[in-house]
């Protein structure tokens, strides 16, 4: 049978070491590539297009969220299973409306982890099962409120106006980002104006405490406030 293959992306090195041994030893699958951060798994997704995309939630430079909202856009067939050592409601609702095919926890045992990618191959969906259970209730309630999609309310960002959000969080100055994205520092300011009229937020920190809510980062991650 031939193998499924499977894109790691995930920036913490013995984690990946740790994965790629795991689905060695189990067989059945082949590890075309690792990407250490969300951008270089959008090229290698793009580049190697494999079976499965294993992704990371929390990934400097572009969060895998926003780097499985790139893929999908390009190759809506993709598969894609996000990995979190977080359970919030927040994040496995963004991975459902983005169209990632699954949730896991990074806590999940080496059999769970081979299902979920052998099922996501197959078409189906797999969450963790606390979270199925969790996401099963939010989306009945959500139905017994009348509401059509869970986030429907939410101000939509672009992608680029979600890379700026992210690398402001992260405690990029303005021309720190322009350099990361390559575009103008004017172009930075139009985007970070736009975020703060479309969130309703006027300061740095308001912007850094909101992607920390909305699963843009995690809240582990060391944040410094610069405003410029």
């Amino acid at each position: 049978m031939k193998p499924i293959t499977v894109l790691l992306a995930e920036d913490h090195m013995i984690v990946r070491e740790g994965l790629r041994k795991m689905l060695e030893l189990e067989g059945g699958f082949e590890i075309v590539g690792e990407a250490q951060d969300g951008r270089q798994a959008v090229a290698l997704a793009h580049k190697l297009r494999p079976d499965v995309v294993l992704m990371d939630i929390a990934m400097p430079l572009l969060n895998g969220l926003e780097a499985t909202r790139q893929i999908l856009h390009a190759h809506p067939a993709a598969k894609i299973l996000m990995l979190s050592a977080h359970s919030d409601d927040a994040y496995v609702k963004n991975a459902v409306e983005i169209g990632a095919s699954g949730f896991l926890l990074k806590q999940s045992s080496a059999h769970d982890v081979c299902r979920a990618l052998r099922e996501v191959h197959a078409g189906k969906t797999f969450f963790t099962p606390s979270l199925a259970k969790r996401l099963n209730h939010h989306q009945k309630k959500s139905r017994e409120r009348g509401e059509l999609s869970p986030g429907k309310n939410a101000p939509l960002l672009s992608s680029r106006e979600t890379e700026v959000l992210q690398l402001i969080a992260e405690g990029k100055a303005n021309k720190e980002t322009a350099d990361e994205l390559h575009i103008s520092v004017k172009t930075v300011e139009k985007h970070r104006q736009s975020l703060m009229d479309k969130l309703n937020i006027h300061d740095t920190a308001g912007l850094t405490r909101h992607a920390i809510a909305t699963g843009v980062i995690e809240n582990s991650v060391q944040i410094t406030i610069i405003d410029s």
